[in-house]
């Protein structure tokens, strides 16, 4: 049988495809590079003409499943008769509500990256994911400046420094995963909702908006969130 030759956008998909389900099934430390080319079928030099290193297969997978979400959002970026702040605020509502549905994944993902020792690797990962993501808050902060109810100058650089505000609550949810089980846990959970809910003070200030507009975090949330853990 003539063997069968994929197109590189194809296999590399592929690769991912595979390396989704195993970080998914046995965590992203647990996963070794072997075990991916061994699950996807490939030579070690097929797997290294698409990826570096697996750290780099993460990077390349964040920013795939970011992609992913922004197709779940596609009803509230696209809902006629929305005003801006109505939509921001859907929008993230929605981001919270695929957080936890996810919260069991996400949180095996998070208990790697938010280690001290992989302050690069999360960096990467923002790295990957806010261009995919700039451009779609971007998108709704520019009609809030249309309608006059947002009061910012540059709507993309608007965007982007809300998104890195958002990777900056990095420090308090690492201290959070480290204190679980332990006697500061529950302050360590109370330090990452205040960091939460200022954040959405801060969402406020740059968009000009009243203190209390956007919607950050809900009472709650970052509890069910944090102790979500797959079966």
């Amino acid at each position: 049988m003539p063997r069968v030759v994929k197109h590189p956008d194809a296999r590399r998909s592929e690769l991912l495809d595979f390396a989704q389900a195993l970080f998914f099934e046995r965590g992203y430390e647990r996963t070794t590079v072997s075990d991916i080319i061994e699950k996807a079928g490939v030579s070690k030099g097929g797997f290294y003409h698409h990826f570096a290193s697996k750290e780099e297969m993460l990077e390349a997978l964040a920013a795939r499943l970011a992609q992913e979400s922004v197709a779940r959002f596609e009803d509230v970026l696209e809902a006629p008769g929305l005003g801006a702040l109505a939509r921001l605020n859907a929008f993230f509502a929605r981001s919270r509500r695929m957080k936890i549905e996810d919260a069991p994944r996400l949180r095996a993902m998070f208990d790697v990256l938010f280690k001290p020792g992989n302050l690069i690797l999360h960096h990467r990962i923002n790295a990957a994911v806010i261009p995919v993501m700039v451009p779609v808050l971007a998108a709704i902060i520019a009609q809030g400046k249309a309608e006059g109810v947002f009061d910012v100058p540059e709507p993309k650089a608007a965007a982007g420094i809300v998104l890195q505000l958002n990777g900056g609550i990095r420090d308090a949810m690492a201290r959070a995963i480290e204190a679980e089980g332990t006697p500061a846990a529950a302050a360590a959970l109370d330090a990452l909702e205040s960091e939460a809910r200022f954040l959405g003070i801060a969402m406020d200030r740059i968009l000009g908006l009243p203190d209390g507009s956007i919607v950050a975090v809900e009472p709650g949330f970052i509890r069910a969130f944090m102790s979500a853990r797959e079966e």
